[in-house]
């Protein structure tokens, strides 16, 4: 019996959610389509998505990129103030914050996607980017890894 219980507390362990930043305050999760469908509604205002963990920022641990059915959102966090594991794609994320909208001019945008290849470890080519771009990511305040 002694053995049952050390092991259910032990698989407890395992599948308890992490917690990052600040408690999460809203009652329930905007889907990222939803978000996306209409940004500037939600501009400057507190969100909550809920969705897949599809990468992590692999030089800091400070953005997650989180994903509901095809839509996507990055969820960026200050340097150094909340450090996600560099591990946690493919895990599931509840994650809350104010959505900003980052409008890029051309050179902003190709210093972007530079910056943006390089934390992928990928080729860079200047040429592909032909304009200024708009960016929407949560500037996260708190999230819940399970």
């Amino acid at each position: 019996m002694r053995n049952i219980v050390v092991v259910a507390t032990f698989a407890l362990c395992l599948s308890a959610a992490e917690k990052f930043g600040k408690p999460l305050m809203l009652a329930q999760p905007t889907p990222v389509a939803t978000v996306l469908a209409s940004p500037d509604q939600y501009v400057g205002k507190t969100v909550q998505v809920k969705g897949k963990v599809t990468e992590v920022c692999q030089m800091m641990g400070c953005w997650l990129q989180i994903q509901d059915g095809e839509k996507a959102l990055r969820f960026k966090v200050k340097d150094g103030e909340i450090m996600f594991p560099k591990n946690a794609a493919g895990r599931a994320a509840v994650a809350e914050g104010v959505l900003k909208k980052i409008e890029l001019n051309h050179q902003q945008a190709i210093a972007w996607a530079k910056h943006e290849a390089e934390e992928r470890g990928q080729k860079f080519d200047a040429e592909k980017i032909k304009s200024g771009i708009t960016i929407y990511q949560i500037q996260g305040s708190g999230a819940v890894l399970d």
